[in-house]
C-alpha cells in the first residue's frame, strides 16, 4: 500500500505539532494560580484522588483520541492506493454484422438489427463491428469489445432503420455508387473491415443479412467475394429475411446464400427461424477461443475503508471521554 499524496500527510503533521505548540505556550503563559490554605486535607481524601485519577484518565483518553482522528483523516486525505499491474485477456473471435440497406431490405432491416443485438447479448469478449452497405459500404463502427457502445450503437441503427421513423441521414454513403444492393462488394467490404494482417490466432466471422437481390453491377460478384472470405479463412453466416421457397425469385437468391455459407464453413438461415441466433451463437463460440493477452495495465486501487474505520472509531471515543467529564 502507498499514499499517492503522501506530502499532504506530513504537512498535516507539521500543522498539528505547531499548533498543540501554540497551545501550550498559551497556556503556561496564562496560567493563574488562586492560593488555597490547607488544601492538602482536600486533596489527601480518598474519594478527590480517585476523582482525579478517573478525570486525568478520561483527558488523556480524549486527547489520544483527537490525535488519532486528526491523523487518520489526514492519511485518508493522503489517499491510500494499492498499485497493481494487470494483463488484460480477449477472447480471439471477431465477429462483423454485415447488413443490406437497399430498398428491398427497408421493411425487415429493423428486424434483422433487433436480430443482430440478440447476437451481441450473447458474445462475451468477442469483437463486434458493424458495415452497412447498398451500392458502397460505410463502416458504422469498426471491431471493438466495449460492449455498451456496440449495444447503444445498435439501438440507434433500429431506431434509424424504422419504418415509421426512418432516418435517410443513416444512410449517407451507401448510395455513392451507381446500382444498388451490391451483394458482392458489400460483403467484400466488410471482409476487409477485419485487420489487414491475419492473425491465424484469431477466428473471424460475417453474419451477412441480405437477400441476394442484386440490382447493379458491382466489382465483386457474390462467388468472388466468397473466393476473398475462402482466401481469409472467413466463415459467412447468411441471414435471409426473403426466404420464400425455391420455386421464386428469391429462392434463386437464397441459393446464392447458401452456397456462400457452405463453402466458407458458416451457415444459412432465414430470418423468421427461431434457431437462427441461437445457432449462430453455438458455431461462432464452437471455433478456437484461447485466450489473448493484451498489454499490461496498471492500475490504483483506493483503500480508504480502514482510515476511515479508525477515525470513526475515535470519534466515538472522544464522544466517550467528552461525555465522562462533563459527569
Amino acid at each position: 500500500m502507498a499514499l499517492k499524496y503522501w506530502w499532504l500527510l506530513a504537512l498535516g503533521l507539521a500543522a498539528l505539532a505547531a499548533v498543540v505548540v501554540v497551545l501550550w505556550r498559551r497556556r503556561t503563559a496564562t496560567s493563574n494560580h488562586l492560593p488555597v490554605a490547607h488544601a492538602e486535607r482536600l486533596t489527601a481524601l480518598p474519594s478527590y484522588q480517585r476523582a482525579v485519577k478517573r478525570r486525568r484518565k478520561w483527558l488523556t483518553t480524549a486527547v489520544a483520541a483527537v490525535a488519532v482522528l486528526a491523523v487518520s483523516l489526514l492519511v485518508a486525505a493522503a489517499r491510500p492506493v494499492t498499485e497493481r499491474t494487470s494483463i488484460p485477456e480477449q477472447l480471439n473471435r471477431d465477429i462483423i454484422l454485415c447488413l443490406d440497406v437497399s430498398g428491398s431490405m427497408l421493411d425487415t432491416d429493423e428486424a434483422i438489427v433487433s436480430v443482430f443485438a440478440k447476437l451481441v447479448e450473447k458474445f462475451k469478449g468477442e469483437r463486434i463491428g458493424l458495415t452497412i452497405f447498398d451500392s458502397t459500404a460505410v463502416t458504422v463502427f469498426p471491431l471493438t469489445d466495449d460492449y455498451d457502445f456496440v449495444a447503444e450503437e445498435l439501438k440507434i441503427a433500429q431506431k434509424a432503420l424504422s419504418v415509421d421513423s426512418a432516418s435517410f441521414e443513416y444512410f449517407a454513403g451507401t448510395y455513392e455508387a451507381p446500382g444498388s444492393s451490391l451483394i458482392g462488394d458489400g460483403l467484400a467490404s466488410c471482409i476487409n473491415g477485419f485487420p489487414a494482417v491475419a492473425d491465424s490466432k484469431r477466428s473471424r466471422s460475417v453474419v451477412l443479412a441480405t437477400d441476394n437481390l442484386l440490382a447493379g453491377k458491382p466489382l465483386f460478384s457474390l462467388s468472388e467475394a466468397t473466393s476473398l472470405a475462402q482466401k481469409a479463412d472467413i466463415r459467412i453466416y447468411a441471414l435471409n429475411p426473403n426466404d420464400y421457397g425455391a420455386d421464386t425469385l428469391f429462392g434463386k437468391a437464397a441459393d446464392g446464400l447458401k452456397k456462400t455459407a457452405s463453402v466458407t464453413g458458416g451457415a444459412y438461415y432465414a430470418l423468421k427461424s427461431e434457431s437462427a441466433v441461437p445457432a449462430i451463437v453455438q458455431k461462432v463460440q464452437a471455433t478456437e477461443a484461447a485466450l489473448l493477452k493484451g498489454a499490461p495495465q496498471r492500475t490504483l486501487l483506493d483503500n480508504p475503508g480502514w482510515p476511515l474505520g479508525v477515525a470513526l472509531v475515535s470519534l466515538l471515543v472522544l464522544l466517550t471521554a467528552g461525555w465522562r467529564l462533563r459527569r
